[in-house]
């Protein structure tokens, strides 16, 4: 599983990956790959040629934020196949969630236990869900 971190915050991506890592108890054996960007026109880059799995992104990143990150994402014909996580400064951003095509979305602070399970859903199930 290859998971993308988007945010201009150190401290943020940290807690991202802290959170991704407890998947590995899911996936078993199948390697874990993190790969971070500190704004969101490199994490669109980054998307593309990389491909992974899962996209976490920061809604206060530079350079494009990730409302716009998910938007180009989802939005491109074929949309990217990632699923794309928004962590959210206010819940009145919530509908901006929505609307960008998000999997799911969470208010910070974020608990990296809720994180962790939104996460190892995507492994389970396909479907698009709203946190």
């Amino acid at each position: 599983m290859k998971v993308l971190l988007v945010s201009a915050d150190p401290a943020v991506r940290e807690t991202m990956e802290l959170a991704a890592r407890s998947v590995t108890r899911t996936i078993g054996n199948q390697p874990l790959e993190f790969l971070e960007a500190k704004d969101g026109l490199v994490g669109m880059r980054m998307a593309w040629r990389h491909n992974p799995d899962v996209v976490v992104a920061d809604e206060i990143t530079s350079r494009a934020g990730a409302f716009a990150l998910a938007k180009d994402l989802k939005g491109s014909e074929p949309p990217h196949p990632a699923r794309i996580v928004i962590l959210l400064d206010r819940a009145q951003d919530e509908w901006l969630a929505a609307w960008s095509e998000a999997d799911a979305w969470f208010v910070k602070p974020v608990n990296p236990f809720q994180l962790a399970d939104v996460l190892t859903g995507f492994l389970a199930a396909p479907h698009k869900e709203a946190v």
